[in-house]
């Protein structure tokens, strides 16, 4: 049953899932206050890779013109062995993945999808960010909620999402301290202007290079003009989870001594004071993120590894179907019921896949790993399953 009027709702974080959230919810009428712990609305972090199933929300609405100034369109997968440059296994993309799953397959710079999203959502109401504004908690009642901030402020509002991310503290009030594991592994990541590379180093694709305890991914960013490299090692010892520390250079390099000279050549073009080294921690992937008038989104819900390239997507279709139960019940405590039960098993199930991807991509023997590719058949499984899904149109509840 539709509501007859729309509830106020305040979102935790103005990360990507929470200004997508924001966007979903004011085009479909819903008064909506954002509040954002950082003092400067930017992002940090360097390429996304965005499938169909997200690119439908985005096109939904309006950014279609406004991504196709930035966003690269690669020309599909490459698996290939780190020290000969064989390849292993591919999965097209490009105008296969459209024609299959409805909508293209974008390499995104984190920073401009996140601009834009914030001038798509301040462009509808130009009051709904507030920056400063910490969430530390939050109480509900039967007639609404109060969002706690690290400033004394207690703004109130009908609904809260807590879209703030991996440390959320929405969701630890929601479930507690959940343990998290460290994976045994630490990402590296750095963007190179193309100009500092041999031209036609690689093809516009996303290559992900495979070897014994580490491999490394690399696609293009912002039209083609930087190249994202991202190197996930096994390290004995973990760190924080924060994107913006810096490891020396020369760490970095002697990960990946006796890789392909590819990789040595885009490791040497990287800026020395241009490496960030983060740990990889999983966490098992739970129901129960909704009270009565409170609810989780993205990370906060769900965190997932970066194996699949799935993270920001999931946030995404987290977004769109949000919007659609919220405009779509009458009462508050049963569309956060039916927007959980709609994302909880396909989350988990984007959790689960992402973590297993570690160990194909580091089978030591060669034909191995090549008979592991084929039997995996992800061409046609990652279609099936995960790039043919529709937020926009999915049936809500199940």
């Amino acid at each position: 049953m539709k509501v007859n009027s729309k509830p106020v709702i305040a979102i935790a974080g103005a990360g990507i899932g929470g200004l997508t959230t924001a966007a979903c919810l004011l085009k479909r009428g819903f008064p909506v206050r954002i509040y954002e712990q950082s003092r400067v609305l930017a992002e940090v972090g360097a390429g996304i890779q965005s499938s169909a199933n997200a690119v439908k929300v985005l096109y939904d609405l309006g950014l279609r013109d406004e991504l196709d100034k930035f966003a690269v369109r690669p020309k599909r997968f490459e698996f290939l062995r780190y020290n000969t440059a064989e390849l292993m296994h591919s999965i097209p993309l490009a105008q296969v993945h459209e024609q299959r799953n409805g909508a293209p397959y974008f390499h995104l710079h984190r920073a401009d999808l996140h601009e834009l999203l914030a001038k798509t959502v301040l462009g509808m109401d130009p009051d709904c960010i507030t920056l400063g504004a910490q969430a530390t908690g939050f109480e509900e009642s039967a007639g609404g909620v109060t969002l706690h901030l690290a400033d004394g402020g207690r703004p109130k509002a009908d609904v809260l999402v807590g879209a703030d991310g991996i440390r959320s503290a929405i969701r630890t009030q929601i479930l507690g301290a959940v343990p998290v594991r460290y994976t045994g592994d630490v990402a590296w990541r750095a963007v190179i202007p193309v100009e500092r590379l041999p031209q036609g180093i690689m093809d516009t694709v996303s290559a992900v290079w495979c070897g014994p305890k580490k491999h490394a991914v690399m696609y293009y960013l912002r039209s083609g003009r930087v190249l994202n490299f991202v190197g996930l090692v096994e390290h004995d010892q973990p760190e924080g989870e924060s994107w913006t520390q810096k490891r020396p250079w020369e760490d970095l390099k002697a990960d990946f001594e006796g890789w392909h000279p590819t990789i040595q050549i885009v490791i040497d073009a990287i800026d020395r004071d241009g490496c960030y080294r983060y740990a990889l921690n999983d966490r098992t992937p739970v129901g129960g993120w909704s009270t009565q008038r409170v609810t989780l989104l993205g990370d906060a819900a769900h965190p997932t590894l970066p194996y699949l390239a799935s993270g920001a997507a999931m946030a995404i279709e987290d977004a769109a179907v949000f919007a659609r139960c919220m405009d779509s019940y009458d009462s508050i405590e049963e569309a956060l019921r039916v927007y959980q039960d709609s994302r909880v098993e396909r989350t988990a199930r984007v959790v689960r896949e992402s973590a297993g991807n570690r160990d194909l991509y580091r089978i030591e023997d060669e034909q191995e790993m090549r008979r592991a590719f084929e039997a995996m058949n992800m061409s046609k499984t990652r279609s099936e399953w995960l790039y043919s899904y529709d937020p926009l149109t999915v049936p809500l509840g199940v």
